[in-house]
């Protein structure tokens, strides 16, 4: 098992910084180039979620990331805030559904991040935070692909 963490404040400057970082630390176990769009698509939702939902815009919190992986190529992401929290995570776990209309949000991101995952969970805590749990079975090479 290999694994790493990252604390970095809530800018949008960092959400970049994040998805590369991920995708970097990755790279020792060969994902493909699909898994890597899936996993970028997934950090970045989930941190872009942090930074605008919850610390509602603010470029006061922080957000951690923590990946790891085994021998048998199984990835896991958290990504959690210690921000406002969400109500109602059934409501938002809703396709199109946005607490943030003004800024054109699409109310897609939990949408999009579970169906990339092979298990997806979310905690939340209403002005505590909010965790996103994400785990991912990257594709197992056969002998013939080696």
């Amino acid at each position: 098992m290999n694994k790493m963490r990252l604390m970095f404040t809530s800018k949008l400057e960092n959400e970049a910084f994040a998805r590369t970082s991920v995708v970097a630390f990755l790279m020792p176990i060969n994902p493909s180039v699909d898994e890597i769009m899936e996993i970028k698509t997934m950090v970045a939702e989930a941190v872009v979620n942090c930074m605008i939902h919850g610390y509602d815009g603010k470029e006061e919190g922080d957000i951690q990331l923590d990946v790891q992986y085994d021998e048998n190529r199984m990835i896991t992401i958290q990504i959690q805030d210690y921000g406002c929290g969400i109500e109602n995570i059934d409501l938002a776990m809703q396709p199109l559904y946005t607490t943030k209309e003004h800024l054109e949000r699409s109310g897609m991101g939990l949408t999009i991040m579970s169906t990339f995952a092979d298990d997806f969970q979310i905690t939340s805590t209403l002005e505590r935070g909010t965790t996103v749990l994400i785990k991912k079975q990257l594709h197992v090479e056969s002998e013939e692909e080696k």
